[in-house]
């Protein structure tokens, strides 16, 4: 796994690509705050980090997208996460994209559509890390877990401050819990924990559970055969119960009742007629609507009724008023004949409007009696027809609640039947285990036999795992790492040249052999020596891991590590990558003879590797020319374009 390319996105589109050789030393150097520093760091956040270390300013500011194009074997993969937002300090959201030959994507195309789980997962697998977990002593409190690339960051940056670090030697080791993490997986990154193990375990556990099931049988039949004939008669009152066995029934012999058994395997459930549910549903809505036809039709009875009683007391009020009136035509008539009102001069004012109204009433009266006296055969006959009506709905509402009743009834008799049918059922599925289980010749040898045949086998594979070798071979494996070590650290003039070097695993440091006593790094002096102690044990750690093709990435960050070779971090950090500068200002030798050793490891060495440094140093040899990325960055901020906006 290498890097091809990063790429940082603008937050109106525009794109910036550093690319680099897959294979080789790549240098960028340049003036202080140009961005150089940051580029480790979108490396790690595009691996699955969530924590966001981009430093604080125009990289942040301008930049929306950041992107690395990663390069395997036959794959490259492009992992795109967004800058957090404002007041955030991760982000665990992603872009993927897996292909040949990628090219950065536009703008507009750039979604989050993974996330850092499945980034991890994902360049995990493609890098082939081991399914192993860790070793774990019982005695310790820490679950055992599968190591993925989140454990390989330790060997793949080496930030400024920490290059030159007497006390540190791998990346965030000052952290807590990472120490710890960097002995659980290293040995396992490393190929220590061997391949069948996995596989030994696996079929261990395995045998232990099959261990379980046959102890378990043995018991159950040891309980079975104390406790047959009770199961037995149990059974068969059980088969009474449910009526699938005559209440006469007397087994003659445990045979007898055996074979009564076998012979109730055969019984098949009484045959169900089917739900009339949907009947009774019918039944109920006509019923529904006959009652509400009823209760419409008395309603219309009783306002008849109740209008016929007021048409007869208005009847008897018209008659008195009409006797009154009548009386009318009993007063005088004049000498012409006429009637005559009372009390107008004679013959004169006979049309008063009294008399006309008095006039007008009794003929009203006299019509509106009629009338009345006319329609009281039709209401009474109306009402005969209501009653008789009513009489017939009341007729077919009873025979419709008899209809239901017995619905319901035929319902609950195929329901008994249901339940008589599960009980037996059940009771036959009694009886089929019992027989399943039941077996006249005594087969607990078998059951013995197996048992044993697995314990044995279970200790066997116990002798293999307790004769693994991985302690050994971790032992050869840091030997080995070791002397690599010892001639790279040796190769860049440390003190104590004179004596061997070596990689300290249980302290995670670099340790001089000195006859009387050793020497760890941290109790060395001079910051060159422990520049070369880092640079020797991470070299040594992927030639290792390069030449036994293990599953760490292929790539070193090493940020600014000649730093050490300039009088003072102040003229070391004025230097603006210039030749001129360079030569002037710093030990030209020791410059020269690290790049020297970082040139061949990528040549020569590991032809596959890739190492990225970012420096403020600048050699006029062909080669350091030809490993330059850019031009040397003097314009701050060289890696985010000056015109691009910021979102503030």
């Amino acid at each position: 796994m290498n890097i091809k390319e990063i790429i940082l996105y603008s937050h109106s589109g525009q794109i910036r690509r550093v690319k680099f050789q897959v294979n080789g030393l790549n240098i960028i150097t340049g003036r202080s705050s140009t961005g150089k520093s940051a580029l480790s760091e979108i490396v790690e956040y595009c691996m699955g980090r969530s924590t966001f270390n981009i430093p604080e300013g125009p990289i942040r500011d301008k930049v929306s997208w950041y992107a690395v194009i990663f390069q395997f074997h036959n794959e490259q993969i492009l992992i795109a996460k967004p800058t957090p937002a404002a007041t955030a300090s991760s982000c665990s959201k992603a872009m993927v994209r897996r292909g040949n030959d990628i090219k950065p994507p536009s703008f507009e195309s750039l979604e989050q559509n993974s996330d850092d789980d499945t980034v991890v997962s994902l360049l995990s697998n493609k890098l082939g890390i081991p399914s192993h977990k860790t070793e774990v002593s019982s005695s310790h409190s820490r679950d055992s877990y599968k190591p993925n690339i989140k454990h390989t960051p330790f060997y793949l940056f080496q930030k400024q401050n920490l290059i030159a670090n007497k006390d540190q030697l791998f990346y965030r080791q000052n952290e807590s819990f990472i120490p710890q993490s960097i002995k659980d997986t290293l040995p396992i990154l490393l190929g220590v924990t061997p391949e069948g193990k996995l596989e030994l375990e696996s079929k261990l556990r395995s045998l232990r559970r099959d261990l379980k099931i046959a102890e378990k049988r043995l018991a159950e039949k040891e309980q079975f055969d104390t406790q047959i004939d009770v199961r037995i008669n149990g059974l068969l009152s059980e088969a009474k119960q449910v009526g699938i066995l005559s209440n006469t029934y007397q087994p003659e012999d445990s045979n007898h009742a055996i074979s009564t058994l076998e012979n109730l395997m055969e019984w098949k459930p009484t045959p169900i007629p089917e739900s009339n549910a949907q009947e009774i549903i019918i039944l109920e809505n006509e019923l529904r609507e006959l009652r509400k036809e009823k209760s419409e039709l008395k309603e219309t009875l009783r306002t008849t009724q109740s209008f016929l009683e007021k048409t007869a007391g208005f009847t008897n009020e018209a008659e008195e008023q009409y006797s009154r009136l009548q009386s009318i035509n009993a007063l005088p008539y004049n000498s012409e004949g006429k009637w005559q009102w009372p009390f107008a001069p004679e013959n004169l004012n006979l049309e008063t409007p009294i008399a006309e109204a008095l006039l007008n009433e009794l003929v009203s009266l006299e019509e509106e009696l009629k009338t009345v006296a006319g329609e009281k055969p039709n209401l009474d006959e109306y009402i005969v027809g209501l009653e008789e009506k009513l009489q017939e709905l009341n007729q077919t509402v009873r025979s419709k609640e008899e209809e239901l009743a017995s619905a319901i009834s035929a319902n609950e008799a195929i329901a008994q039947m249901d339940n008589l049918n599960a009980a037996a059922a059940r009771t036959i599925g009694r009886i089929s285990l019992f027989l399943e289980n039941y077996n006249p010749v005594d087969d607990k040898s078998d059951l013995i036999r197996n048992i044993e045949n697995i314990q044995q086998k279970i200790d066997t594979i116990e002798s293999e795992i307790g004769t693994d070798n991985s302690e050994d071979r971790l032992t050869s494996i840091l030997s080995i790492i070791s002397s690599r070590l010892d001639k790279y650290v040796k190769d860049l003039d440390a003190e104590f040249s004179e004596y061997t070097f070596r990689f300290d695993f249980k302290n995670l440091t670099v340790v001089v052999d000195r006859p009387d006593r050793p020497v760890p790094m941290q109790k060395t002096g001079g910051a060159s020596n422990h520049l070369a102690y880092h640079i020797g044990a991470l070299l040594a750690i992927h030639h290792f891991s390069s030449k036994n093709n293990r599953p760490i990435p292929s790539f070193l960050f090493l940020d600014q590590p000649t730093q050490v070779y300039f009088p003072s971090e102040q003229v070391y950090s004025s230097a603006s990558g210039s030749i001129e500068e360079t030569e002037r200002d710093s030990d030209i030798n020791r410059v020269r003879k690290l790049f020297e050793i970082l040139y061949r490891f990528v040549t020569n060495e590991c032809p596959s590797f890739q190492i990225i440094v970012t420096e403020h140093a600048n050699l006029r040899d062909e080669w350091f020319q030809n490993s330059m990325v850019e031009k040397p960055w003097i314009n701050p901020p060289a890696l985010v374009p000056n015109e691009w906006e910021s979102l503030q």
